[in-house]
């Protein structure tokens, strides 16, 4: 019988994974705690080595047709002209803030699921309860009570993953920097660019346009309190309207439609290093394994690169626990391919003084200047390369 494989998290790694892994004859079962597929995301880059990883796919035409149409970013004043920008295909490429390959994560995720649907067993609304290792195979139990037995448990969630305690219990790291995530009506002003607003007090305001014919926006403020991701949002939209209150520009109008009901997603940057990704025939995959910072789309690439890895390692022998090694020792080199992010250099993409945004906004306008190449691609260098200098490894399907 054809080997399988139970997969938690059903967003963007693990349903690449089961394509990748069905595409080498394996059955796979997806199990996701949400009750449907989450629609909900903001822009994601697919960057250096998954632009190739996506290619080998075959969805490379369907990521080009649901491209947001961003042409580039822009730093802007609070009078929306422009004080500095980098359009794709500018020095440093598409792989510059905007990345070549830009796509909703809704958009992705719908990609690969509705890919997948045909071949893979989907069960939404349930999460993981209780594991086993048998050694020779592994025993899941899901909160419905259903009883899953298969050759390996690969755990593809987010950064604050539930199931990661299975494989290993290091704590996630807070970067202080928080994010809320929104989507407003478009408006007639509204154009193809991402509009960063800087805002004095390490603030920003966002917008970005989709192909959903709805506009993309993001406030971002750091903070020595912790814990307001965890508030119900009521308060957080609370602690916006106070936090950006006097911020002018797009922000009136985000906490606006905020207060409206317009749909939000809040979260917090974290970052988490894992030392082993599995622990015998249980495996992590995507941001819950090797995270550097839950923003610019950087889990994304990662996310693909990983899946099209493991899946090629665990099809290629019936050793499926040291196929899991081979894994991580393959896909290190493309999760240290991007740039640490530390506090510091959030710090530095957003100011807290007038003179530190002038600054920033001096430098970025001066296109030539190696610090200006920097500071331009902050943004983007979470996602960094993501592979770009590290040799994808070819994994043939017979």
């Amino acid at each position: 019988m054809s080997p399988r494989a139970v997969i938690s998290g059903a967003g963007i790694a693990g349903p690449a994974l089961a394509d990748q892994l069905t595409a080498r004859g394996w059955r796979t079962t997806v199990i996701e705690r949400y009750p449907q597929r989450r629609d909900e995301g903001q822009n994601v880059d697919i960057r250096g080595a998954a632009r190739e990883v996506v290619r080998r796919m075959g969805i490379e035409g369907e990521v080009r047709r649901a491209n947001t149409g961003e042409v580039g970013t822009r730093f802007v004043t609070a009078a929306g002209t422009a004080a500095a920008s980098f359009p794709v295909g500018a020095p440093g490429g598409p792989d510059g803030p905007t990345a070549e390959l830009e796509i909703l994560r809704g958009e992705l995720s719908r990609i690969l699921v509705e890919r997948t649907q045909g071949q893979t067993d989907y069960r939404f609304g349930t999460q993981i309860t209780d594991v086993t290792d048998h050694g020779s195979h592994v025993t899941t139990v899901l909160d419905d009570g259903s009883v899953l037995d298969s050759d390996v448990l690969i755990v593809a969630e987010g950064l604050r993953s539930r199931s990661r305690r299975f494989v290993s219990s290091v704590e996630v790291t807070d970067l202080g920097m928080y994010f809320a995530y929104a989507t407003i009506p478009r408006s007639d002003s509204d154009d193809q660019w991402w509009n960063w607003q800087h805002v004095t007090r390490s603030r920003g305001v966002h917008l970005r346009p989709d192909n959903l014919g709805s506009t993309r926006a993001i406030l971002t403020f750091i903070s020595d309190v912790r814990g307001i991701e965890d508030l119900d949002p009521g308060d957080q939209i609370t602690i916006l309207r106070k936090t950006f209150a006097d911020a002018g520009g797009a922000a009136p109008r985000i906490l606006r439609e905020l207060e409206a009901g317009a749909p939000m997603y809040f979260s917090v940057a974290g970052q988490i290093h894992v030392p082993s990704w599995s622990n015998g025939r249980i495996g992590l995959l995507g941001d819950c394994a090797f995270c550097n910072a839950t923003f610019g789309g950087a889990g994304t690439s990662l996310a693909l690169i990983g899946a099209y890895i493991l899946a090629g390692e665990l099809a290629a022998t019936s050793d499926h626990a040291a196929a899991l090694g081979r894994y991580q020792h393959r896909m290190q080199p493309f999760a240290a391919s991007a740039p640490v992010v530390r506090p510091t250099v959030l710090r530095i993409a957003n100011p807290r003084s007038r003179i530190g945004i002038a600054t920033l906004h001096g430098l970025a306008r001066t296109a030539a200047s190696p610090a200006a190449k920097v500071l331009a691609s902050v943004a983007s260098r979470a996602a960094g390369g993501a592979g770009q200098r590290v040799t994808l490894p070819d994994y043939p399907v017979a």
